[in-house]
C-alpha cells in the first residue's frame, strides 16, 4: 500500500535570527580570547553635513491625556490610509526606517542618517509625492509604511510549504517573483501610550518629514530648501553649485545641449534663450553647475564660477566656521603677492639654526666683507728669470748633494745668460762610435 505523507514545513525568520545569534556568539568568543575589539571610526561626524540629514526642529502639538480607543483607531485608519503627501527629507529603504518622537527628535540623524541612506538606498527624494500605504497602531507608536513599505506581500506565508508524496514535492503557499520592495517606514513614538490624537494632529506631528498641504511639485521641492536658495529658484535664477533638478525647476528643460571636453574634464552646456533675447549658458559637470554665463543684448558677458549653494545646503545660511578655533590657519590658494608698502619682504630660505650667527654678521667685518681686519697684500716672488735647475737622475754618492738653495754669491743672475752680441762657443767634438773599433772611421762620421 502506497504510503501517503503530509509534510508541513515552516521556515520563518526565527531560523535566520538563530543563525545570526550563533555567528555573533562565535565572534564574541574570538574577540574575548584575543582581547580585541572592533571599532568603527566616526571621524568627521562634527563636520558640516547636508541639512536634509541634520536634526529636525521639534514640533509643538498639544497632545491629549487619554489613551486612544477603538473609535479613534478606526478614524485614523479611515482618513490617513492611502493619504498622499510630499517628502520633506530623503526616505531610506529597509525595515529599520526612521523613528520620530512626538514633539521630539528624529532618529537617526546626521552621519548615521546619511550612512543608512547610502547603504539601503532611497525610497523617496525630497519633494517627491509619497503615499501612506499601510498604518499600524501599537501600544506606544504608530507605524507608517511609505510607498508600499519595506516588506513583501504575505512575507510570512512565503516561508510556509505544503506538499504530499515526499519532501521534494512541497511548494510555498504564496509564490511570487515580484521585485524587491522599495518602500520606507516611519515610526511615530509616544512616551507611554498612543493618546487620543486626531488625524490632523498626526499630520502636524509628521510635518518635519511629510507635508500634506496641497501644492505643486515645484513648490513641494523648494519647500525642502533653504530660504535663499528657494527664492533664487522661484525667481528663475541659476546659481553655481545647483543640482540639475534645481536647474530644471528654475528654468525648465534647455533649448539645446552640447557635450564638450575641457582639458580632461567632460561637461554639458545647457543653453537657454535665443538672440536678441537674453541667453544663459549653464555648464554642468556630473550633477552640479560649475559655470554660469549670462549674455544680455548690449551688455558685457557675465561669468559666474563661485559656488554659492554648498554653504546654504550644509548650514542655515551662515558661513561654515572651523570646528577647532585654537589652531586655525587660513590657506590662500595660488601665489601670494603681499603689499610691499605694508609688509616686510620675505626672508630667503636659510640653513641656519635659530639664533645662529655667522662671521659676516659681526659689525667689525661688515665694511670689509672678510673674516677679520684687512692685512697688507703679499705678492709671490717672481721666478721667471731664475736659471734652470736640474737634478741628476743617478747622483754620485761620494759627492755631497748640492742644496737647491746653494748658489754662488758672486754670480749675477742677469749675466748668466749669454748676450746677443757675444759669439757662440764652438760645438764640442762628436763622440766616436764603438761600432768601427779597430777600423778606419768613415769621413762622414
Amino acid at each position: 500500500m502506497a504510503q501517503r505523507r503530509f509534510s508541513f514545513i515552516c521556515s520563518s525568520v526565527g531560523g535566520v535570527m538563530r543563525s545570526a545569534a550563533v555567528i555573533a556568539l562565535v565572534l564574541g568568543f574570538v574577540s574575548i580570547a584575543f582581547g580585541q575589539a572592533i571599532t568603527i571610526s566616526k571621524s568627521g561626524a562634527n563636520g558640516p553635513i547636508d541639512k536634509r540629514y541634520a536634526q529636525i526642529e521639534p514640533t509643538h502639538v498639544t497632545l491629549p491625556d487619554q489613551q486612544i480607543d477603538a473609535k479613534g483607531h478606526q478614524t485614523i485608519l479611515r482618513i490617513l490610509e492611502a493619504e498622499q503627501g510630499f517628502a520633506m527629507r530623503p526616505f531610506p529603504r529597509g525595515k529599520k526606517g526612521l523613528t520620530l518622537a512626538a514633539n521630539g527628535k528624529l532618529s537617526p540623524a546626521g552621519e548615521e542618517y546619511l550612512s543608512q541612506v547610502t547603504e539601503q538606498g532611497l525610497a523617496a527624494k525630497p519633494g517627491e509625492r509619497v503615499v501612506l500605504s499601510n498604518i499600524k497602531i501599537d501600544k506606544e507608536k504608530i507605524v507608517f509604511d511609505i510607498n508600499g513599505g519595506p516588506d513583501h506581500k504575505h512575507e510570512f506565508l512565503r516561508h510556509v510549504q505544503i506538499g504530499m508524496g515526499g519532501t521534494d514535492t512541497t511548494a510555498p503557499i504564496v509564490q511570487g517573483d515580484d521585485a524587491q520592495p522599495t518602500g520606507a517606514r516611519i515610526s511615530l513614538t509616544f512616551p507611554k501610550f498612543v493618546p487620543e490624537v486626531t488625524p490632523e494632529q498626526v499630520k502636524a506631528l509628521l510635518a518635519p518629514l511629510i507635508s500634506f498641504d496641497v501644492k505643486s511639485p515645484a513648490q513641494a521641492y523648494t519647500d525642502t530648501l533653504p530660504p535663499l536658495l528657494k527664492q533664487a529658484i522661484l525667481n528663475h535664477h541659476v546659481l553655481v553649485g545647483m543640482s540639475t533638478q534645481m536647474v530644471l525647476i528654475a528654468l525648465g528643460p534647455p533649448d539645446s545641449k552640447s557635450r564638450e571636453v575641457e582639458g580632461q574634464m567632460p561637461f554639458e552646456e545647457w543653453i537657454y534663450g535665443h538672440p536678441p533675447q537674453d541667453v544663459n549658458f549653464v555648464r554642468i559637470n556630473g550633477n552640479r553647475v560649475i559655470r554660469v554665463e549670462m549674455a544680455k543684448l548690449g551688455q558685457p558677458l557675465e561669468v559666474y564660477t563661485k559656488d554659492e549653494v554648498t554653504g546654504l545646503m550644509t548650514t542655515d545660511g551662515r558661513p561654515v566656521v572651523a570646528q577647532n578655533t585654537h589652531d586655525t590657519r587660513t590657506i590662500q590658494l595660488g601665489d601670494a603677492h603681499p603689499d610691499l608698502d605694508t609688509h616686510a619682504p620675505t626672508a630667503p630660505p636659510s640653513l641656519r639654526a635659530p639664533g645662529e650667527k655667522l662671521p659676516q654678521d659681526d659689525p667689525a667685518t661688515q665694511t670689509t666683507g672678510r673674516e677679520g681686519p684687512m692685512k697688507p697684500v703679499v705678492f709671490p716672488k717672481d721666478t721667471t728669470n731664475d736659471p734652470a735647475r736640474t737634478v741628476p737622475a743617478h747622483p754620485d754618492a761620494s759627492k755631497p748633494a748640492a742644496s737647491d738653495s746653494a748658489k754662488p754669491a758672486d754670480v749675477d743672475p742677469d749675466k748668466a745668460d749669454p748676450k746677443p752680441d757675444e759669439k757662440p762657443q764652438a760645438a764640442p767634438p762628436k763622440p766616436s762610435s764603438n761600432f768601427y773599433q779597430g777600423r778606419p772611421q768613415p769621413a762622414s762620421f
